[in-house]
């Protein structure tokens, strides 16, 4: 099969794209598509209509993970999967996950539009909770079939609404009835770069190998001019629950040394957060990106205070290093005297400023982890190609954020793709990426699809 042949149109990719972006659009530009949500159910729906047709046969497993097939000619070969997410952060952009998926989709496309056979099956998946903005944390879908959560702590996620994710599952009607996982026995791999094994007729739905397209989600490969990026693994990644119970007192009749002011205390924590981080340049990343005080008003003393922590690094060693200076933080002089055998205010650098005052402690809990990955060199060589096939040679970059493909690559031959995004921006309504690029991340999966897939 001579790839070559083949070209994406990237004019209706664009036009997929933006029609996409119209369920669940926002005033400013982005899109609220939430997980399990009305607005996400609207997306999968669409996504189901283009699917079927193309004549592709579309299954749902008991996660909500979404498939769309075309069979290949081998029925002992195991599908070649493009694919990332639909659902959003609440204020999200237009292109993060749903451009892998619309690249998969167009991808389809082609193969239908030329009437393509190709010897292995070819599928899109969108994958569920991605984002975890309402279930964290994220990557459920995924991580339920790779293993990393059971089914039922993956149907019991809570929402921060209340709800859970089942229960909702249920709701859009998207609780599929497929088993969600890879069969028993099945061990997918690569011979002479083509996935090997087969279903074990359990229902189960194997993946021969991975290719995820995103949008990088930084600034590097726009930095460097470049419009395509080869994902070669993705940092590791590491989530924390932190409560600080304090006492609440009045504003002005209560001295400041008679304060236990859990507001205070965090203060401390968040700037102890951001140095764990600067200790580590340019490859640390730290972040507290929620923060809730209460009572909550202006002139009370704070008696509690709850908020996030997400520590990054590529590196495992380092990362650890980081987990632990943060418990150790929080046993630290940050926050007062220390106990018997621990170091006194005027020893630690930095904490004489407490003049002797006792803070309340942060109460620090780890919730995920997500080791750092390395990619299939197979599938990485094969995104490399595929884009110097399209005539782009690609950058091989580590991916800053955590994707889908991370849980993926535990069970199947995985890589990802990446194309510029405007100044690095996501999570944001204002997230933006050119056409051109769009169609260039396309063509290098249309081609590292074939070479896979052939």
């Amino acid at each position: 099969m001579n790839a070559s042949t083949y070209a994406v149109d990237g004019e209706r990719l664009w036009r997929t794209l933006a029609e996409l972006a119209e369920i669940g659009a926002t005033p400013a530009g982005g899109v609220a598509r939430v997980a399990l949500t009305d607005e996400d159910r609207a997306g999968r729906d669409q996504f189901v209509a283009w699917a079927r047709e193309l004549r592709c046969t579309v299954h749902v497993d008991q996660m909500g993970n979404l498939f769309a097939r075309r069979d290949g000619s081998d029925p002992q070969r195991l599908p070649v999967v493009v694919g990332s997410h639909l659902d959003s952060q609440p204020t999200g952009g237009r292109y993060d996950g749903a451009y892998g998926v619309m690249v998969g989709l167009e991808v389809l496309r082609v193969l239908h539009d030329h009437d393509v056979r190709t010897a292995a099956p070819v599928e899109v998946v969108s994958w569920t909770n991605e984002e975890g903005a309402r279930f964290p944390p994220a990557m459920i879908g995924s991580g339920v079939y790779a293993g990393a959560f059971s089914l039922v702590e993956g149907l019991a996620a809570p929402g921060i609404d209340g709800t859970t994710l089942g229960a909702e599952l249920e709701r859009i009607g998207y609780a599929g009835e497929v088993p969600c996982g890879v069969p028993a026995g099945v061990s997918a791999g690569m011979s002479d770069g083509a996935p090997q094994g087969a279903p074990d007729g359990s229902g189960r739905r194997p993946i021969g190998c991975y290719i995820e397209p995103h949008i990088e989600q930084g600034p590097i490969l726009e930095a460097a001019g470049v419009a395509l990026g080869t994902v070669t693994g993705v940092q590791g990644i590491r989530w924390y629950d932190v409560t600080i119970n304090g006492q609440s007192a009045h504003a002005g009749s209560t001295p400041m040394e008679h304060r236990s002011d859990a507001m205070l205390a965090a203060a401390r924590l968040v700037c102890e957060v951001d140095e764990i981080a600067a200790r580590r340049a340019p490859e640390g990343r730290a972040t507290v990106g929620t923060l809730n005080v209460g009572p909550g008003s202006r002139n009370t003393v704070a008696c509690s205070v709850t908020l996030t922590v997400d520590l990054r690094h590529p590196d495992a060693d380092e990362l650890s290093a980081m987990h632990e200076e943060l418990l150790a933080a929080a046993q630290g002089p940050l926050f007062g005297p220390q106990s018997s055998g621990g170091p006194s205010n005027d020893e630690a650098s930095g904490a004489g400023d407490l003049r002797g005052r006792s803070l309340p402690r942060p109460q620090i809990t780890p919730i995920w982890y997500s080791p750092p990955i390395v990619f299939d060199p197979v599938v990485v060589e094969a995104v490399r190609a595929g884009a110097a096939a399209a005539g782009f040679e690609a950058m091989d970059i580590t991916s800053g954020a955590g994707h889908d493909a991370c849980y993926v690559s535990r069970v199947a031959p995985a890589g990802m793709l990446f194309i510029p995004c405007a100044d690095g921006l996501s999570h944001n309504e204002a997230e933006s990426i050119l056409p051109e690029h769009a169609t260039a991340g396309a063509q290098a999966t249309l081609h590292a699809v074939l070479a896979l897939a052939s």
